[in-house]
C-alpha cells in the first residue's frame, strides 16, 4: 500500500517533506480523463469548520473486523483507528511526513535509528506515554503470536530498545529507508503497554479496549451497530482539538442503503462514496461530492501461479482482452483513467518533478481482443478455468470481476466467480488461508507514505501483501538496492525499474485510478479529503459548515 525527501537531509528531524500529486484529474481539474461521469476537481481539503459540534454520524462501508493497530489493513479500521491512536510520525492531508509523537530521529549510522519522543503526551486514562510503550508497541508487530501484516516491515529489525526515558533506539541488518518513513502508518502506532498487557488477545475487539493518544477514545463498540468516539478533553496538539464532541461510525454494506442514509441525512458524511451513486449526491442538493489525492489504483492480483494464471501468456492474454474505459465508466462513474503500472501515478510523490518521466515511458494499456486469442492459443490454455472471487461487499468489485468474466469468455477462459459476504472478503487480505482455492482478486493497492517503493515492496518474495507468493530474483536485489538508498532520486530511479519488471511479469494487473471520494452533508465541514485520512486524524477538523 503506501512517501518523502532524502533520509540523509533529515537526520536531525522527523519532518520528511514531501510534495503531493493528486492521481487521476488532478493535473485537468474538470477532465475525467475517460470523457464520461461528472467534472470533478481534487483538492486535499474541504472548507475549513465554521463552528463546533455536539455530534456527527459516519458511514463506513463494512464494520472493522479489528481496532488493533497491529492487525489494521484495510479502510474501515484504520478510518475510525485515524482518530483514536498515533504514530511516531504523522502524514499530512497534503501527503507530507512530520513529527508526530515523536518530536524528531537521528540516523546515527545506517543500521541504527534514534527517535526522540514527545514529553507531555498521556493516553486516554491519563497514564504518560514513555518509551516503555513505544518499545512495547512497535516489537508486537515482531511477534508471530500478533499475526501482524506489517510483520515484513520489520524483517532488517535486530533490535527495539528504550535508551532513555524519551528515546527509542532501532536497530537493522542493513540500511532499511521504508522501514522509518512507515512509522507515519501502522508500524509507528503507539498504545499503552499497560492496556496490551491486561486485554491480551481480546485488546481490539469489543470486548477489549483502546487506550490511544488521538484526539478521540473509544467510548464504545456495539458490535453489528455502530463504534462511538468521544473528544479527548487533554489531547496534546492543540492544532487538531476536535470540533465535534462525539463521532458515531455506523456500518451500511449496501451501496444503495448507504447512498439514501446521505440523502436522508442519517449519515453526515462518509469516505470512499459507492461510485454509483456520484450523479445522485453530487445534484441532491444534501451536501457536497469532493475528491481527493489518493495513492491507489484498482488491479487484479493473481493468487495462484500454478493454475492457469502461472503463464505469463495468460496474463497477458486477460490484460489485453480488458475494456478499461468501460469498466471505469462502469465501475468508477466515469471518474478514472485507465492505470498504467500497478502503483497508482498519484503514489509517485518522493521526486515528483521525475513522476511524469517515469509514467510517460510506459505505454498506455492496450484493449486487443484478437492479439488476446493468440495468446491464449500459444499457451494452450483455451478452455481452462480461472477462478476469480468477489463479493457484494461494493459494487466495484462485482463490475470488475462481471468484466473480467466477459473478457475470459471473449478468448476463451472459463473465468468463474465465487461470491463471499463482505467480512469474507476482507479476510483474503489478511489470512493466507482464505485465499486457497482462487486464482485472482480485485485489490486497491494503496500506500500509506509518498514513496511508491512501498508499494512495491508488497511484491518481494516473501512478503505479507505478495498474496499470490511470487518471486522474481532481479525484483528482490533492485528492491533491496533501492530501500538502502537514501538518495530520493535515486531511489525513484530503482523503484522504476521495479514497475517495469512488474509491468513485464504482470503478478499484478493494473486496471484503473480514480480520486478518492467523500460525501459531506450540508452541516458538516472541514474534512481532509484524501486517502491520507487513514492515518491522519481526520475527524477533529471536521465541525459545523454554519457558524
Amino acid at each position: 500500500m503506501r512517501m518523502p525527501r532524502a533520509l540523509t537531509s533529515l537526520l536531525c528531524t522527523a519532518a520528511l517533506a514531501a510534495t503531493a500529486t493528486a492521481c487521476s484529474g488532478a493535473k485537468n481539474p474538470n477532465g475525467t480523463g475517460t470523457g464520461t461521469g461528472p467534472a470533478f476537481q481534487v483538492t486535499p481539503t474541504s472548507a475549513p469548520a465554521k463552528g463546533p459540534l455536539d455530534s456527527l454520524t459516519w458511514s463506513l462501508y463494512a464494520e472493522p473486523y479489528t481496532l488493533d493497530y497491529a492487525l489494521a489493513f484495510d479502510y474501515p479500521p484504520n478510518t475510525v483507528l485515524a482518530n483514536v491512536c498515533e504514530q511516531l510520525l504523522r502524514v499530512t492531508p497534503e501527503g507530507r511526513i512530520e513529527p508526530g509523537l515523536a518530536t524528531g530521529f537521528r540516523q546515527t549510522d545506517p543500521r541504527t535509528v534514534v527517535f526522540t519522543l514527545r514529553p507531555g503526551v498521556k493516553f486516554h486514562d491519563g497514564t504518560p506515554m514513555t518509551a516503555d510503550d513505544v518499545v512495547a508497541s512497535l516489537k508486537r508487530h515482531m511477534d508471530p503470536a500478533t499475526g501482524s501484516p506489517w510483520s515484513s516491515s520489520f524483517k532488517r529489525v535486530t533490535g527495539i530498545e528504550k535508551t532513555g526515558p524519551l528515546e527509542v533506539t532501532i536497530r537493522l541488518n542493513r540500511t532499511d529507508v521504508l522501514l522509518t518513513e512507515l512509522m507515519a502508518a501502522s508500524p509507528g502506532t503507539v498504545e499503552s503497554a499497560a492496556t496490551l498487557a491486561k486485554y491480551g488477545k481480546d485488546y481490539g475487539t469489543p470486548k477489549g479496549s483502546v487506550n490511544c493518544t488521538g484526539p478521540y477514545a473509544l467510548d464504545k463498540w456495539a458490535q453489528g451497530d455502530s463504534i462511538t468516539l468521544k473528544k479527548n478533553p487533554a489531547y496534546w496538539d492543540r492544532k487538531l482539538t476536535p470540533k465535534t464532541g462525539t463521532v458515531r461510525f455506523t456500518f451500511i454494506e449496501d451501496s444503495a442503503a448507504r447512498t439514501n442514509a446521505f440523502l436522508s441525512g442519517t449519515a453526515d458524511g462518509g469516505y470512499l462514496v459507492p461510485s454509483t451513486s456520484y450523479g445522485q449526491l453530487k445534484s441532491s442538493g444534501k451536501g457536497q461530492l469532493l475528491f481527493g489525492p489518493n495513492t491507489a489504483a484498482a488491479d487484479l492480483s493473481v493468487l495462484n501461479y500454478e493454475g492457469t494464471l502461472g503463464d505469463l501468456k495468460v496474463r497477458q492474454a486477460l490484460s489485453l482482452a480488458l475494456d478499461r474505459k468501460g469498466i471505469i465508466k462502469a465501475a468508477a462513474g466515469g471518474v478514472g483513467v485507465p492505470a498504467k503500472a500497478p502503483a497508482a501515478r498519484g503514489a509517485w510523490s518522493l521526486v515528483p518533478e521525475k513522476t511524469a518521466g517515469y509514467f510517460d515511458a510506459l505505454p498506455e494499456p492496450e484493449y486487443d481482443v484478437e492479439k488476446a486469442k493468440k495468446l491464449i492459443a500459444e499457451a494452450g490454455a483455451k478452455g481452462r478455468k480461472v477462478t476469480m472471487v468477489t463479493s457484494p461487499l461494493a459494487a466495484e468489485i462485482s463490475v470488475v470481476a462481471n468484466a473480467v468474466q466477459a473478457a475470459g469468455r471473449q478468448i476463451g477462459l472459463d473465468v468463474e466467480l465465487k461470491t463471499v459476504a463482505p467480512d469474507a472478503y476482507s479476510s483474503l487480505f489478511v489470512d493466507p488461508k482464505a485465499r486457497a482455492g482462487y486464482d485472482l482478486l480485485v485489490t486497491n493497492g494503496y500506500i500509506n507514505t509518498p514513496d511508491p517503493l512501498e508499494f512495491y515492496q508488497y511484491l518481494r518474495t516473501g512478503d505479507f501483501g505478495n498474496y499470490g507468493n511470487w518471486s522474481n530474483d532481479e525484483f528482490d536485489y533492485v528492491f533491496d538496492r533501492a530501500n538502502a538508498e537514501t538518495d530520493p532520486v535515486k531511489r525513484s530511479d530503482l523503484t522504476a525499474r521495479l514497475q517495469k519488471i512488474a509491468m513485464a511479469e504482470l503478478p499484478v494487473i493494473p486496471l484503473y485510478e480514480a480520486p478518492y471520494p467523500v460525501f459531506l452533508g450540508k452541516r458538516i465541514t472541514g474534512a481532509p479529503t484524501g486517502i491520507q485520512q487513514l492515518y491522519y486524524p481526520w475527524a477533529a477538523t471536521i465541525g459545523a459548515a454554519q457558524p
